[in-house]
C-alpha cells in the first residue's frame, strides 16, 4: 500500500516538473538542523545534520554544549536536474556524545548564502540513563511505545459523595506510525461507582497535542460515575489489543520508509479518586442522599371538586444531580382523603456532565366527604457540591376545597383533617329504608325450560366438534414440516423474552437475541442454521420480496449480536437493538 502511494507521488512530481520552465530554480532558500532522535540513552550518539538548499559560504556550527564531536563535520552534496528543475542539497554533519544526563539545546549555526545569513532553530535533546542497545535500531515495539499512547481524562479526582464525574478515554496515536484496527481486552467494572456509559455514533479522528508533540486521537469510550463510598477509589484501567504499521530503518525503490505490522497492547493505567464524605454539619435529618442542584415542588390538578372525583397530586424533584440514587419525600395526607399508591415517573438524561431531567410521584387522591382538606407542606434537602452546604426546599400548604358529597357530621368545621367517629342527631341513617317493601317470588317448573333442554342435549351436540378438533390435531401431527416451524416460532417468542429479560447483561441479551433471530429464519425461510451467512440470509429475503430496509435492519442485528462480543454496548444501545428486533419481525411477518 505505501509503495503504490510513493508510485503516486513520485508520478504525480513528474507531471508537475514537466510544466515548469527548463533551468528554473526553487526561490526559497531554506537551512535547518536535523537530529537523529531528541531523546537518546547516555551511552548512545547523536547525529547532528545542517542542511541547506543553496551552496553557502562561512558556515559557523554552533557550540554543542553537553556533547563532545565525535567525527565532523563532514560534508556531502547532491544535486540533480529533472525535466529543468534543478534540485540541490549540501549537508554539514556532525556525530556526538552526550557528556552527561539532563536536558541540552543545540543552538543557531549560520551561513552566508548569496550574501544573506540564514540561521538554524535550536533543538532541545534530553539525554536519559544508559541504554542496553546503544544506538541499535528500534524494534516495532520501541517505536510503538513511543508513539501510541491510551489516556483516561477523569473531570475530577476529590469529588464529594454522589457528585458525578466523567472519564473520556483517549487513544492517541502518532503521524509517524498507522493504526489499522483495535478491539477491547478488559473494560473497567467500577467498582463502588454508579456508571452510565455515554454512547459513541462514530469514532472521530481529531489533532491534539501530547507531552508537547502534535498528535491525532480518537475518543473510545465516555463514562459518568457517581461514587458511592467515601475514601480512595480505584477506577480499573481500560486494555486495548491495537493493530498498528510502524516504520522500519529500511527504504523502498523511490527512498520510501518500509512499513511493518505489529500488535501493542496499551492500557489507560489505574486511576485513584479521592471521595469525600458529606460534611456532617448542618446535615438535615430528612436528608435522603440527594446531592446537586435541584428544586422542588407540590402541585395538584384541582383545588376544588365533589366528592367521589378523584384529583392527582404530584412531587416533582427537578434539576442536575443524582436523581436516580435518592428518594422522594412522601405526601401525607388528611385520613378522609382516599389515597392510591403513587406512580413514578422519570425524565432523565444523562451527558458528560452528569444527569439532568426530574423525577417524580403522582399520588391519585379521592375524597369522599364534603369539606376542605389541607394537604400540608413538606421538605426536601440536598447536598450542593458546587456551594459545599446543605439546602433545604419547602413547598406551600394546598388546600383542597370538597364542594358536593355526603357529610361528615351534622357540624363540619370549615377545616377537615379526618372523618370524625361520633355523629349527633337523628337523620345520621336518612339513606338507610325502613320499609323494604318485599314481593314473595315464585318459583316455576325446571322440567322443560330451555336452560333444561340446553343441559340435557349439549353433550350431544359437543361430540361433532370432539370428532372435527380430533381430526384437526391428527392432520397437524401429521405436518412435520408444519410441526417444526411451529416450534421455531415458539422458540423465536421465547429467546426474544429472554433477551429482554436481559436487558443490561451484555453477554446473555446477545446470545438470547441471536438464537431468536436463528429460531425466527428457521421457521420462516425453511433453512437450518448451518446454512445462515448473511449472503444467504439476504438472497432468501430478497427472493421472498422482503423490503431492503426490513432485510437491512436483520441483518445489521445480526452483525450487532457478532460484534457484542468484543465491542462494549451500553444499555441504550440494547434497548435500542431489541426495539429494533421486534420492529423488524413485524415487518417480516408481513411480507412473509
Amino acid at each position: 500500500m505505501y509503495l503504490l502511494r510513493r508510485h503516486i507521488a513520485f508520478a504525480f512530481l513528474l507531471l508537475t516538473a514537466g510544466f515548469t520552465t527548463w533551468g528554473q530554480e526553487s526561490e526559497d532558500v531554506t537551512f535547518e538542523l536535523q537530529v537523529s532522535k531528541e531523546r537518546l540513552g547516555v551511552n548512545e550518539r547523536l547525529r547532528a545534520d545542517f542542511i541547506m538548499n543553496r551552496d553557502g559560504d562561512n558556515f559557523v556550527p554552533p557550540d554543542f554544549e553537553g556533547f563532545r564531536i565525535l567525527m565532523g563535520p563532514s560534508q556531502a552534496i547532491s544535486s540533480s536536474w529533472i525535466n529543468g528543475v534543478r534540485s540541490y542539497s549540501k549537508t554539514y554533519s556532525y556525530t556526538l556524545a552526550p557528556l552527561s544526563k539532563g536536558t541540552y539545546s543545540i543552538g543557531q549555526a549560520s551561513i552566508i548564502i548569496k550574501g544573506k545569513t540564514y540561521k538554524t532553530i535550536p533543538k532541545k535533546i534530553t539525554v536519559t540513563d544508559a541504554v542496553a542497545r546503544p544506538n541499535g535500531a528500534p524494534s516495532a515495539d520501541d517505536i510503538a511505545d513511543e508513539n501510541l499512547h491510551l489516556i483516561a481524562e477523569v473531570s475530577k479526582t476529590d469529588p464529594y459523595l454522589n457528585e458525578p464525574i466523567s472519564v473520556v478515554y483517549k487513544l492517541f496515536v502518532s503521524p509517524s506510525i498507522v493504526v489499522s484496527n483495535f478491539r477491547p481486552l478488559d473494560n473497567p467494572k467500577y467498582n463502588n461507582f454508579w456508571s452510565q456509559d455515554i454512547p459513541l455514533s462514530r469514532y472521530n479522528i481529531e489533532e491534539g497535542i501530547y507531552q508537547g508533540k502534535p498528535y491525532r486521537y480518537v475518543i473510545l469510550k465516555r463514562v459518568v460515575l457517581y461514587p458511592q463510598k467515601s475514601g480512595d477509589l480505584e477506577i480499573e484501567p481500560l486494555a486495548l489489543d491495537v493493530s498498528l504499521e510502524v516504520p522500519t530503518e529500511k527504504r523502498d525503490f523511490f527512498g520510501g520508509r518500509v512499513y511493518t505490522k505489529t500488535n501493542k497492547v496499551v492500557s489507560a493505567g489505574n486511576r485513584t479518586i479521592q471521595v469525600k464524605p458529606l460534611p456532617t454539619s448542618g446535615k438535615p435529618a430528612d436528608f435522603s442522599g440527594a446531592v446537586g442542584d435541584f428544586d422542588f415542588e407540590v402541585t395538584t390538578t384541582k383545588d376544588a371538586l365533589n366528592a367521589s372525583e378523584s384529583l392527582q397530586a404530584k412531587v416533582v424533584v427537578s434539576g442536575t444531580g443524582n436523581l436516580k440514587l435518592f428518594q422522594l419525600p412522601k405526601l401525607t395526607l388528611p385520613s378522609a382523603l382516599e389515597v392510591y399508591e403513587p406512580e413514578f415517573n422519570e425524565d432523565v438524561k444523562t451527558n458528560l456532565s452528569g444527569m439532568k431531567g426530574s423525577v417524580a410521584e403522582q399520588y391519585t387522591v379521592v375524597p369522599s366527604y364534603q369539606g376542605k382538606y389541607p394537604i400540608p407542606s413538606i421538605s426536601f434537602s440536598f447536598f450542593n457540591p458546587e456551594k459545599e452546604k446543605y439546602e433545604r426546599i419547602t413547598s406551600r400548604e394546598i388546600t383542597i376545597n370538597v364542594l358536593e358529597g355526603p357529610k361528615a357530621t351534622l357540624d363540619t368545621p370549615d377545616i377537615v383533617t379526618a372523618p370524625k367517629t361520633t355523629v349527633q342527631g337523628g337523620d345520621q341513617f336518612y339513606f338507610i329504608k325502613l320499609t323494604p317493601e318485599l314481593i314473595p317470588k315464585k318459583w316455576n317448573t325446571f322440567v322443560g325450560t330451555r336452560m333444561h333442554l340446553a343441559l340435557l342435549l349439549g353433550p350431544l351436540l359437543t361430540i361433532p366438534l370432539f370428532i372435527l378438533f380430533r381430526r384437526k390435531k391428527e392432520a397437524r401431527e401429521m405436518d412435520v414440516e408444519g410441526t417444526r416451524v411451529r416450534r421455531a416460532n415458539r422458540l423465536a417468542r421465547k429467546y426474544l423474552s429472554t433477551a429482554k429479560k436481559a436487558l443490561g447483561d451484555k453477554e446473555s441479551f446477545y446470545v438470547a437475541m441471536e438464537k431468536a433471530l436463528h429460531n425466527y429464519l428457521k421457521a420462516k425461510l425453511k433453512i437450518e442454521t448451518s446454512e445462515f451467512s448473511k449472503d444467504k440470509i439476504r438472497t432468501l429475503l430478497s427472493e421472498k420480496k422482503v423490503d431492503d430496509s426490513a432485510s437491512d435492519g436483520f441483518i445489521s442485528l445480526l452483525e450487532n449480536c457478532e460484534r457484542a462480543r468484543y465491542s462494549p454496548f451500553s444499555q441504550v444501545q440494547m434497548e435500542q437493538d431489541y426495539q429494533k428486533a421486534s420492529e423488524v419481525i413485524t415487518a417480516l411477518d408481513k411480507a412473509l
